[in-house]
């Protein structure tokens, strides 16, 4: 039973010990494939990889080559495109820029010539004038006229002209008794006009005006002149002028009248007395000089004669002598 049992155990461990060779060499015999596989595996992958890489550079370099290609052809298809919008819009521009200075140099060069070709202030309304000693009195003064005034604040300045408007004008005065002098003071808002009438030798006459301008910023204009000798005419008759006349009063100031007709004293009745017409003045004041003339002409006829006769004398003393 012993002897048994012992080549038993005997049979037990040599068949264990050839198990356990036959399991070392299947560990080894699988082990060694896995080995093997993953060298394989990784030169396989090493290879794709490598394969891979040429063939995705291969790629890159063709779509980059590409790339350029397109874009290079792309840009130079579109700038001739990109480049006709600008040459368009600089003709546009070139054609717009030189049109437009030769608009504005024309306009530079119009625009200072109106200044001295300005279109002349109209006429002015003629106002009708009257002053009454008192409101219940007779009128002493009347006058009718239209007054534009012209002046100039320095020699330098430019003239200025404007009328004097009867309905935003006041009239007052002062009348003539005893051979006092008669006054028409006109007022409005900036100008202030004062004529002043003298009576002399049954004639009256203008002989004072003076102008007084607000110009502004605490500015005026005053300008007069009392030795003047305008408007005469008999006392007891008005003086009439209807065409325009211009009177310069100074150097600085002129007065234009229209539809002119004053009467400064004997105001009958509240209306014009006869009027004396400076249109019919004016042939009288050439009667002197035609007078002059005529007289120079016949004083010459009388030396010539009285030469001739003294002459025709002396030769027929001498041929009587002779004979």
């Amino acid at each position: 039973m012993a002897l048994r049992g012992c080549v038993i155990l005997l049979f037990v461990l040599l068949g264990g010990s050839v198990y356990a060779d036959a399991t070392a060499k299947n560990l080894a015999a699988t082990t060694l494939p896995t080995t093997e596989a993953q060298a394989n595996v990784t030169t396989e992958a090493q290879a794709t990889v490598t394969t891979d890489a040429p063939t995705t550079h291969q790629n890159t370099t063709n779509s980059t080559t590409e790339a350029p290609t397109t874009t290079h052809h792309i840009t130079t298809t579109e700038p001739p495109t990109t480049t006709e919008p600008p040459t368009t819009p600089h003709h546009n521009t070139t054609n717009s820029t030189t049109e437009a200075p030769t608009t504005a140099h024309s306009n530079a060069t119009t625009a200072p010539t109106p200044p001295p070709t300005t279109p002349p202030v109209p006429k002015p309304t003629v106002g009708n004038y009257s002053v009454r000693p008192d409101v219940n009195s007779s009128i002493c003064l009347l006058a009718n006229m239209g007054l534009q005034f012209s002046y100039t604040t320095s020699g330098n300045a430019s003239r200025q002209t404007f009328n004097v408007d009867p309905n935003v004008t006041l009239a007052s005065g002062t009348c003539g008794i005893g051979g006092s002098d008669s006054s028409l003071v006109l007022k409005s808002e900036k100008v202030t006009v004062h004529l002043v009438f003298t009576n002399v030798s049954a004639k009256f006459r203008l002989h004072a005006l003076v102008l007084l301008i607000d110009i502004g910023q605490g500015s005026f204009f005053n300008e007069s002149n009392t030795n003047l000798s305008l408007w005469e005419a008999s006392v007891g008759s008005s003086y009439m002028c209807r065409k325009e006349q211009t009177y310069n009063i100074s150097d600085r100031l002129t007065i234009n009248t229209f539809e002119l007709q004053v009467q400064p004293f004997a105001v009958q009745k509240n209306t014009f007395s006869t009027a004396e017409d400076c249109e019919a003045a004016q042939p009288d004041n050439f009667i002197v000089p035609i007078a002059v003339g005529i007289a120079l002409a016949i004083l010459i006829i009388i030396v010539l004669l009285a030469y001739l006769i003294g002459r025709k004398r002396s030769h027929t003393t001498a041929y009587q002598r002779f004979n």
